[in-house]
This record gives structure tokens, C-alpha cells and sequence, in this order.
């Protein structure tokens, strides 16, 4: 008999890899129970709800993906570099889903937050929430390099939305297209947000090898 820790656990990893695969609203609390070899009693045990267990995926996954992101924008990387490092975890996280699936599959947060927006107002604020986390960490970059005096003193805050908007936009553009080739105008399209003249490229082929 599972445990009711193993239980949760396996529903998590089942909702996350469904969220990715798919969208939310073509997967049933039937379907997650047969993929995580759970019945429908142990799942409204765990969670009240397929929105619950959402949020609660969604959570689960940002804390793992934190440390990933701490690193990449610790205050001991130069800030420049941050961008580079950013643009490469969005590289290796889409093609490694690319690879999983067999077609890239965006953003998470945004997806179902696009999808259920007009429906589920906790799945909504919580897509949202996330996004903030993100746009947080952009803000200290953009920051760092006004002090440093490499690109103008205007409102970072402004400038690491656009920044998100811009990978956001891209993502899904990428995702409608099944284009992993779209994932190359990711640094350019930043630095010249940034108003930087030099954007290297990275052949996306190269990575997925």
C-alpha cells in the first residue's frame, strides 16, 4: 500500500509532466490516476482538487528550479554574464523538453495561466506569481549593470519586464511553430532590449545534440 507522502509525490510528477506535455484542461483526474498508479480516493485525499494539485506542482517545481536560478544570477557572476547564463538555462530546459516530447512545449506558468485565466482565478494568480519570481531576479540584473555603467539609468523594472515579455512572447512563438530554431534569436532579442550591440549566437542544432 502507498504511502500517503509516496502518493503526493507521484501525483506531483505526474501533473508536472502532464502540464508540459500537454495543456491542463485536456488532462483529467482520471488520467493522472492511472498514470501515477493511484485511485481517484488517494488523489482527492492528497489534493482537493485538480487545481490544487496544479498550484501545488507549480510550486514544487519552482523550488527546484531556484537553486538553478540563484546561480545564474548570484551577485558573484558578473552581470552580463547573468544574461548569457539565463539565456542558456531557457536553451537547455526547452530542448530537454524537446527531446522528452518531441516538440517544445513553452512556458509552463504561462500556459496554463493563458488557458485558465478566464476560469480558475487561484491557478491564475499562482501562473502570475511565478512569473513575478522570475521578473525579481531580472530586475537585480538589469540593476547590476546600471551600476556598472553598462547600459543606461532608466526604470529596471521596466526594462526586465520587457525583457520577460519578450522570452515569453518567444517561447510560445516557438511552441505554436514546434521551432527549436526559434530559441536563436533569444540573446539577440534580449541584448538589444538591453541596448547592448553584442548578442553572440548559439546554434540551437548544436545544443540538442
Amino acid at each position: 500500500m502507498k504511502r500517503d507522502g509516496d502518493t503526493k509525490q507521484k501525483l506531483l510528477e505526474v501533473a508536472w509532466k502532464l502540464i508540459w506535455e500537454q495543456s491542463y484542461g485536456s488532462v483529467g483526474v482520471d488520467e493522472i490516476c492511472k498514470q501515477a498508479g493511484v485511485t481517484k480516493g488517494s488523489f482527492y485525499f492528497a489534493f482537493p482538487s485538480k487545481s490544487d494539485l496544479a498550484i501545488a506542482a507549480f510550486e514544487e517545481h519552482w523550488q527546484m528550479k531556484r537553486p538553478l536560478l540563484d546561480a545564474v544570477f548570484s551577485s558573484q557572476v558578473p552581470p552580463l554574464e547573468r544574461f548569457e547564463r539565463y539565456c542558456q538555462l531557457i536553451i537547455d530546459d526547452q530542448m530537454s523538453k524537446y527531446q522528452e516530447f518531441g516538440k517544445m512545449c513553452g512556458c509552463p506558468y504561462c500556459s496554463v495561466g493563458c488557458e485558465q485565466s478566464t476560469q480558475d482565478e487561484k491557478l491564475r494568480l499562482k501562473s502570475e506569481e511565478m512569473m513575478a519570481r522570475t521578473i525579481r531576479y531580472l530586475i537585480g540584473a538589469v540593476s547590476a549593470l546600471q551600476t556598472e555603467g553598462l547600459i543606461p539609468q532608466e526604470d529596471p523594472k521596466a526594462i526586465a519586464r520587457q525583457i520577460f515579455d519578450f522570452v515569453i512572447g518567444l517561447l510560445l512563438q516557438a511552441k505554436v511553430e514546434n521551432a527549436p530554431a526559434a530559441l536563436e534569436r533569444l540573446r539577440p532579442g534580449i541584448f538589444r532590449i538591453l541596448g547592448l550591440k553584442v548578442a553572440p549566437l548559439v546554434s540551437v542544432e548544436a545544443v540538442a545534440l
